[in-house]
């Protein structure tokens, strides 16, 4: 019999269903409402997801807003359809932890009432001074052992608005000797006077996401509380509000590894500048990870969940090569893109023997690797463009393409034999003059002679003009992410747009998001954003071929 591989995670949910700790599983992804969720985002949103639908639970999507001075709708609205898209139903289980706040307050009420919490006049930079170090235990308070009556006397002065914002804070009475530095009386509220997004004005008071984050999990039932590794440190603070608080349901906490991406940015702050400074174009611009900027550049669903299946879920941390990214996009696009003719920098080609006036319609495969994407029609006559690599005059050894007496095949067409070129004042070639062989017609069984060159081309009459795009990364790969001083080393050649490439017209009734491969260049995405109707423009998702190889499994 056959056995599945399970990770650590499923390890530990198999346990405590078996064990009787929880009846059924509950997972939730908590984002910050304060920009848009990248690639690492969608690791943790799949992983949160799949888990859920595996063991046949419920999955919640929950804004931890807690900091209004960084939250917008904007970023909720975002967040949200990010998550649509990728295919994890949260149903009718949509939260905020604002949505809690009056329950969080009477938490911190009842800790105060058990002598767990008091109120603090320390200043942030007392509160770290006073904290302790590694090696060092921590200070008490002076203020540490104010009465139960004077706590809640002082506490419900916060929440009236009595004291200026940083003047006061509540903290957690636990351990000022604690080896985790956490533990050592963490501030789990402060006043501050902010316009919330989802409460307006009503709350003068704040808590810290420690504090909340805890007792959101309980509230809403969920049983395994999945989060990055950073928060191992805290989930002893996690467990102790839970305990202290006296919620029936109580989280487990598990802990597993961001996911890493070599050579791209993730972080909001630099994003945020890119944006500001508009070099790049808002948080979607398709040489960001983020997901909505993903989505743009013509990544699929299903290659994500590829990505995020191949990285794996582990408790260490690595980074993972953008090729393997790339690879997953080629893998998912390669069977279901229908591939049509695209020449992105056109010279014109004039096949002199072929009857002026006269054209004639070819039958092409959609994708030879995947018959049941079925054939088009395509206009095929004297006048056409094909892309301005495919003729040299002097080429060099194993150039297989057009130059002075070689023959090739046009795409699904005939052979044609190059007698030569136009040139302007300056020399650039304007005009390739071939012949056609009549009996060499693409289906039509001729095997006298075989050429080693097959070019793409469209029609000059019917063929329509339109902006392609070319990405790059926007990171210099070769010198790294970030420059001595911190700032982001970018790309100089990050985005090429071409703006007189010409196109088959099957390609002119693209919608936005619709997927092509252009025969022969790569893979291509119409633009979400700068499409209009019957004027599409395409995006490079990523090239036809890459160095980048799966490793193979051990025995």
């Amino acid at each position: 019999m056959e056995t599945t591989s399970r990770n650590f995670i499923e390890q530990m949910i198999d346990k405590d269903l078996e064990e009787g700790v929880y009846k059924a599983v509950c997972t939730r992804f908590p984002p910050e409402p304060n920009g848009y969720l990248h690639i690492g985002h969608a690791k943790s949103i799949l992983l949160n997801y799949g888990l859920a639908q595996q063991y046949g639970g419920k999955f919640n999507l929950r804004f931890d807003d807690t900091n209004p001075t960084k939250e917008k709708t904007e970023f909720v609205e975002s967040i949200k359809e990010d998550i649509a898209w990728l295919g994890a139903d949260w149903e009718d289980r949509l939260y905020f932890a604002s949505d809690y706040f009056g329950q969080m307050y009477e938490c911190a009420v009842k800790l105060i009432k058990k002598g767990k919490a008091y109120v603090c006049d320390l200043t942030a930079d007392q509160i770290r001074e006073y904290r302790g170090t590694l090696t060092e235990p921590g200070k008490e308070s002076p203020y540490r052992n104010r009465s139960v009556e004077e706590n809640l006397e002082l506490f419900e002065n916060m929440k009236n608005g009595c004291y200026a914002d940083g003047e006061k804070v509540l903290r957690a009475k636990i351990d000022m000797a604690s080896p985790n530095i956490n533990m050592r009386d963490p501030v789990i509220y402060r006043v501050a006077r902010m316009t919330h997004h989802n409460t307006g004005d009503k709350w003068l008071i704040y808590p810290m996401y420690d504090f909340a984050h805890p007792i959101e999990d309980a509230i809403e039932g969920v049983t395994h509380s999945i989060c990055t590794l950073e928060f191992e440190d805290h989930r002893p603070l996690y467990n102790w509000v839970v305990e202290e608080c006296e919620f029936e349901n109580k989280p487990r906490q598990i802990e597993f590894a961001k996911l890493y991406l070599t050579n791209v940015v993730t972080g909001k702050r630099y994003i945020k500048k890119l944006v500001e400074e508009g070099i790049v174009d808002g948080w979607t611009d398709p040489r960001l990870v983020s997901i909505a900027a993903l989505r743009r550049r013509g990544f699929t669903p299903e290659s994500i969940k590829m990505f995020v299946d191949l990285v794996g879920v582990s408790k260490a941390n690595s980074s993972v090569d953008y090729a393997m990214l790339e690879y997953c996009i080629r893998e998912d696009l390669k069977m279901k893109a229908p591939r049509l003719m695209a020449v992105l920098d056109p010279v014109k080609l004039v096949i002199d023997n072929y009857p002026e006036g006269e054209s004639e319609i070819l039958s092409i495969e959609n994708n030879l690797e995947n018959p049941e994407l079925g054939m088009r029609q395509v206009e095929f006559g004297r006048e056409l463009y094909i892309n301005r690599d495919d003729f040299m005059e002097e080429p060099p050894k194993k150039y297989f393409r057009l130059f002075p007496g070689n023959e090739v095949r046009l795409m699904g067409a005939y052979f044609v034999k190059c007698v030569g070129c136009e040139k302007d004042e300056n020399g650039n070639v304007t005009t390739v003059h071939c012949t056609y062989d009549p009996e060499t017609k693409c289906g039509s069984g001729f095997s006298a002679r075989k050429v080693k060159g097959t070019i793409h081309w469209v029609n000059a009459k019917t063929a329509f003009k339109a902006q392609v795009r070319l990405y790059e990364n926007l990171i210099d790969e070769e010198k790294g992410v970030y420059n001595p001083d911190g700032s982001l080393n970018l790309n100089p050649n990050s985005r090429t747009i071409l703006n007189d490439c010409m196109l088959e017209p099957a390609l002119k009734e693209a919608e936005p998001e619709d997927h092509f491969q252009f025969v022969r260049t790569g893979f291509f995405c119409a633009d979400s954003k700068d499409s209009q109707p019957g004027a599409p423009v395409f995006n490079r998702i990523v090239s036809l071929k890459s160095s980048f190889k799966l490793p193979k499994k051990e025995d």
